[in-house]
């Protein structure tokens, strides 16, 4: 079933997810100085040397630093292959959107992470991280993207893929203050089948769904997927699934994780209108009246939506 019909009470959900996903991201504080003590059970130093180098050219930070990722990720691709889809010539640099935009294009997960507290876990975990340094000053700023891809507690440093510096060593204090005044934006990129070192389930979440809300279905169903390895009961992961399956005209598929969220979630009235739709739409009336009618009972915000597919079902009777 080509993705352009999916049905109003499935994409009205898929709208909401988003509100409730994206609404933890975008509250996300900027935070002050954070501790370069070493946390516990992290080696004292560890570089990714794997990380491959691209070294970039005038004002392509962007596409070079992503390129070192993605290829990280076992997704080869070179900076001038992603110049189109990152670089803005009037800014004559990259926005971060455009960044986390090309990274799902690319069926990878853009996480972002905030804080020298969250970096450390994800270099010893094996994931480089893209930062959005200010090597100038606040007033006078000069944008840049590094990737960062070791550190070294013994030192004090941290060491870079920056520029044409395939291996830039910075202090730790040096690297906090150019760091901070992009209010510690990071990204990582990972495969759908991977989770962050420090996966916080909104977050990690919201991540999946912009590769749902991309049309990138089949990396979003393993990102679900995924998360339920970690949070098995996860409504929103159990949703997306579903709609992602859905999305593809995987009904038997979609019914399944439906299911499976109403089991979880006997009270969740958007499950049992989703189901009611995968149902109807493999001819089982019955099931589907019987499900879009729980949705109805119990109702919430999206009542008009849950009785719009009850009278849907009841016409086809």
């Amino acid at each position: 079933m080509p993705a352009c019909r999916i049905r109003r009470s499935l994409y009205g959900f898929l709208l909401l997810v988003w509100m409730i996903v994206g609404f933890h991201v975008g509250c996300a504080s900027i935070k002050k100085f954070e501790s370069t003590d070493l946390p516990e059970n992290l080696p004292p130093t560890i570089e990714l040397e794997a990380v491959p180098f691209y070294p970039q050219s005038d004002y392509q930070c962007g596409p070079s630093t992503l390129a070192m990722a993605l290829t990280y990720s076992d997704l080869p691709i070179t900076p001038e292959a992603l110049r189109s889809q990152v670089y803005t010539p009037s800014q004559k640099g990259s926005l971060q959107m455009a960044m986390i935009g090309a990274t799902r294009r690319h069926d990878r997960i853009a996480y972002p992470i905030f804080g020298l507290n969250s970096v450390w876990p994800e270099i010893a975990a094996g994931h480089p991280v893209i930062v959005l340094q200010n090597l100038g000053l606040s007033w006078i700023p000069v944008w840049h993207y590094a990737v960062l891809i070791g550190y070294d507690f013994i030192d004090n440093t941290v060491i870079l893929r920056s520029g044409i510096t395939e291996r830039k060593m910075m202090s730790f204090n040096t690297f906090e203050k150019t760091w901070a005044r992009s209010g510690y934006w990071g990204l990582i990129v990972l495969k759908p089948t991977q989770l962050p070192a420090i996966a916080i389930e909104n977050d990690y979440l919201s991540a999946v769904f912009g590769l749902e809300k991309s049309s990138r279905f089949q990396a979003a169903i393993e990102g679900y997927q995924t998360a339920l390895t970690r949070w098995p009961q996860s409504l929103i992961a159990f949703m997306g699934l579903g709609n992602s399956l859905y999305a593809l005209g995987d009904l038997y598929g979609a019914e399944d994780a439906f299911r499976m969220a109403v089991k979880n979630h006997p009270g969740a009235a958007e499950a049992y209108n989703n189901l009611a739709q995968a149902l109807l739409e493999q001819g089982r009336n019955d099931e589907a009246l019987e499900s879009a009618q729980r949705a109805v009972a119990i109702g919430g915000p999206m009542s008009e939506v849950y009785e719009a597919t009850l009278r849907d079902i009841q016409s086809k009777e």
